[in-house]
């Protein structure tokens, strides 16, 4: 002990862990909080990172992991030889790109409208309503959908009776694609407004009061204060959005999508569920998602790399 003390910084290291010692019998109910996160975040996060070896090998499902045939590159070279993981990777990008262009600036301006209203429960009661439809499953929106745009759905019946032609709306390429990228801005758009909405929360609220005071209409508010306000939060969710340029949900295209128009909405993920779960080759359906994890990191450190040359703080 007295060797401790007397080295080069050993007084210091026996200080913080004594520290250390202190704080986590003080807060040790806090620690024992974290436990359950911990255990949840290695389980299901870290521990099927072991799985990726199936990636690289003729996987056998009876075998396992350890006794299955090593192959190497074999599984991406196949995979980068068929047309149809190259039309699911097309139709990831285009409806991803769609819905960057259309869907990402759309709960921006539903926010910058909702902070503009002066009746606090009127304000409370729109948000509620709207976002309400992100608790619903992708599957009773599916219903409704059909319901609603289907050929005999009540958007079609209502067309013809005020004498107009049906419009196959889940049944042609731009149609649906207008209805996807739709539905999908309804269902995020409320729960993206909150974020945005709590941005604005931060905003001095005596740069309002100096422009009032300036005669600044609304407009010139929203474009001078509101936005740089909140362009720090706009940066990071378009950052980590293009990030997932190469990934999508499977849920919404395997809803909305039908065989009519399964040309577009084959997507990397019904595809991956096509080819793992539909046909039992999980080498295959392994390596596509390794594929898009690498090429996600790729696109998010580019993004984040441009970002901070124009002057932002990035994500990190």
């Amino acid at each position: 002990m007295k060797t401790v003390l007397s080295s080069p910084g050993g007084l210091e290291r026996v200080k913080k862990k004594r520290r250390f010692v202190q704080n986590l019998k003080r807060d040790a109910l806090l620690y024992a909080l974290l436990l359950l996160p911990l255990a949840y975040i290695a389980i299901f996060k870290y521990a099927p990172i072991y799985g990726l070896l199936m990636a690289f090998q003729d996987y056998n499902i009876f075998k396992g992991i350890s006794g299955s045939k090593w192959v190497g590159m074999e599984v991406f070279q196949f995979i980068f030889a068929q047309n149809a993981f190259y039309r699911a990777l097309k139709n990831t990008l285009v409806l991803n790109l769609l819905d960057l262009i259309a869907g990402f600036p759309a709960p921006i301006l539903l926010a910058l409208l909702l902070n503009e209203l002066k009746q606090a429960k009127f304000k409370k009661m729109t948000q509620t309503v709207l976002y309400l439809p992100h608790f619903l499953s992708w599957v009773i929106v599916g219903g409704m959908v059909y319901l609603m745009f289907s050929n005999i759905g009540m958007v079609n019946n209502l067309l013809e009776s005020l004498g107009m032609e049906r419009i196959g709306f889940l049944s042609q390429k731009v149609p649906w694609l207008v209805t996807y990228i739709g539905v999908g801005i309804w269902h995020g758009i409320g729960w993206g407004t909150i974020i945005y909405l709590a941005a604005m929360t931060g905003i001095n609220r005596e740069l309002y009061e100096a422009s009032d005071i300036d005669g600044c209409t609304r407009i010139r508010k929203m474009w001078h204060i509101t936005l740089p306000g909140i362009r720090q939060t706009i940066v990071i969710l378009l950052i980590l959005q293009i990030g997932r340029m190469v990934s999508i949900g499977f849920d919404r295209p395997y809803v909305l999508g039908n065989s009519l128009v399964g040309e577009y909405s084959d997507v990397i993920s019904t595809y991956v569920y096509r080819i793992g779960i539909g046909s039992g080759d999980f080498s295959q359906a392994t390596a596509v998602g390794l594929f898009q994890s690498v090429v996600g990191l790729v696109l998010l450190i580019a993004a984040n790399f441009v970002a901070k040359k124009l002057g932002e703080d990035g994500i990190w």
